[in-house]
């Protein structure tokens, strides 16, 4: 019997990264998995072959339209949803001199009002369920010292209250909401485009800056996200979890 037997999980931004690292372990856990993509189709029909009995859904969270049709065509596919990982998000690198209004809009749209629409749309299902909502944060809305991240930490910081107040929100309706925020994982997002040599020297630098002395994995992330998506988290709401390696350039870690 898995922890996650019968359950129907959606996450966004599921193809790759730390959403495909999830996936592969709530799947390994009896669920099935919604997996969400917006533009690589490729790699999310390749993990839909390897996870028999998921589908893949094409929908750009941060247009609300096509997120209704994404639950709609789960409820169809799939059924009901148990469990929300809201995890698609992007990052621009901007520091105030090179401040672009398309790429600041564009980061709001996706990481923060991209959780909001994909909750509004699944929660009917998670009130009838008692489901389970994870949000993707970052250690870079806690207070991280990394240069240019300024405008992607805000809209971070905004996916930590987001959490908090669907916790009093929905507490009524016994749906439980949590956070993690990540530090620095090693994903496509943070390195597909480094050289080797680049790479290493990414990799030392963020080990340098943490007190465990490890390079983020994505396992480590889907590690964190079954603990929150099973009854081992039961007394926790409205939490964020910082999974980063104990990071030490952090104004604080306190939230």
């Amino acid at each position: 019997m898995g922890k996650l037997d019968n359950k129907i999980v959606l996450i966004t931004g599921g193809s790759k990264g730390l959403g495909r690292a999830i996936a592969r372990k709530f799947y390994s856990e009896g669920a099935k998995i919604a997996i969400n993509y917006n533009s690589d189709e490729r790699s999310a029909n390749e993990l839909k072959n390897e996870l028999r009995g998921s589908e893949i859904f094409k929908a750009d969270v941060s247009n609300h339209e096509q997120v209704k049709k994404m639950v709609d065509d789960i409820h169809k596919r799939l059924g009901t949803v148990d469990v929300l990982v809201n995890n698609a998000g992007m990052w621009h690198l901007l520091s105030w001199d090179e401040f672009d209004d398309k790429k600041v809009e564009q980061m709001f749209n996706v990481n923060l009002l991209g959780q909001i629409f994909t909750v509004k749309e699944c929660l009917n299902d998670l009130k009838k369920n008692h489901g389970i909502i994870i949000n993707m944060a970052s250690n870079a809305g806690v207070g991280t010292a990394a240069k240019n991240t300024t405008f992607y930490s805000i809209t971070k910081a905004g996916v930590t209250m987001l959490t908090k107040r669907l916790a009093f929100d929905l507490m009524d309706d016994n749906i439980r909401v949590n956070a993690i925020a990540p530090g620095w994982i090693e994903t496509d997002m943070t390195i597909g485009n480094k050289t080797e040599e680049e790479r290493k020297n990414l990799e030392n630098f963020f080990i340098s800056r943490t007190t465990l002395k490890m390079f983020g994995k994505p396992e480590y992330i889907a590690d964190a996200a079954m603990f929150l998506a099973t009854d081992d988290s039961k007394y926790m709401n409205g939490q964020v979890l910082v999974v980063d390696g104990g990071r030490i350039d952090n104004l604080t870690h306190s939230l």
